[in-house]
């Protein structure tokens, strides 16, 4: 692990029986660096991400974050280390406000215990008065403060997605895991989600981001890490990936290749 690296994935490798999803993959991200992860459907991206986010477990291989073996922490444990994640298809509680489903987000990070909770004593109304605070910072961040009473069921597809980064984000994490972010978004959705990705990562946060739409992902990215097959094939700058032979034979193709992103 360097010296500048806040996450360091090291010979990971998961199996699911004869199966090796993810074999030996290492690479590493640096504070407030974005790398993205990109490959062909099957290249084990997702199980990566799950690996790395506590939902799957280590065949082999390590995992070091912020000075902490991931291993030891579960997945219920990342935010509190400074680990935070949105996931391909979203996840919300769909009855719910759209601030209380940012609000769950921060609960973790509460430090009253159950007795104080149900009495509702001072200090956990101030702790909730935080949150709530939090929350509107974060919900106005993304551009839903003024639908924050709604039902999350009634927020559009795109809309829903900055809802579930608004909810990463509470945490204030060191570094935020995207699985497909921009997956059915259109044109100007798209590019909101590029700003607010922009603004956050300006604010100290570290990126790592699985996505499709290469453009998004070539115009965002320091670095790319290129999978295939569950093995790294590929890394480095979004030019040196285009123009490598193997990514443009395995994932990208020719004209791909030659975009001008």
């Amino acid at each position: 692990m360097s010296s500048n690296a806040l996450l360091s994935a090291t010979n990971v490798t998961k199996r699911f029986g004869g199966l090796t999803a993810v074999n030996d993959v290492s690479f590493e991200v640096n504070a407030k660096q974005v790398v993205g992860v990109i490959g062909p459907n099957g290249a084990g991206k997702s199980t990566l991400f799950n690996l790395l986010s506590g939902l799957a477990s280590l065949s082999s291989g390590q995992i070091l974050f912020n000075g902490h073996d991931m291993g030891k922490v579960p997945a219920h444990g990342r935010s509190a280390v400074g680990m935070t994640r949105t996931f391909q298809i979203v996840r919300l509680f769909g009855h719910l406000p759209v601030m209380d489903n940012v609000m769950l987000g921060g609960h973790s990070g509460t430090t009253q215990g159950f007795l104080a909770s149900m009495l509702r004593l001072p200090r956990v109304l101030e702790d909730d008065r935080k949150l709530r605070e939090t929350s509107t910072y974060w919900l106005d961040f993304v551009g839903l403060a003024a639908r924050s009473g709604e039902p999350a069921a009634h927020l559009p597809h795109g809309q829903q997605r900055l809802l579930e980064l608004a909810r990463a984000m509470i945490a204030r994490p060191k570094l935020l895991l995207l699985d497909e972010p921009a997956a059915g978004l259109n044109g100007s959705e798209t590019g909101h989600l590029f700003e607010v990705l922009r603004a956050i990562n300006a604010q100290g946060t570290a990126i790592l981001i699985v996505e499709h739409d290469m453009k998004f992902i070539m115009k965002l990215c320091e670095r790319i890490v290129v999978l295939d097959h569950g093995a790294r094939i590929a890394e480095g700058t979004p030019e040196e990936v285009r123009s490598n032979p193997l990514v443009v034979e395995a994932y990208l193709g020719k004209k791909a290749a030659h975009a001008p992103y």
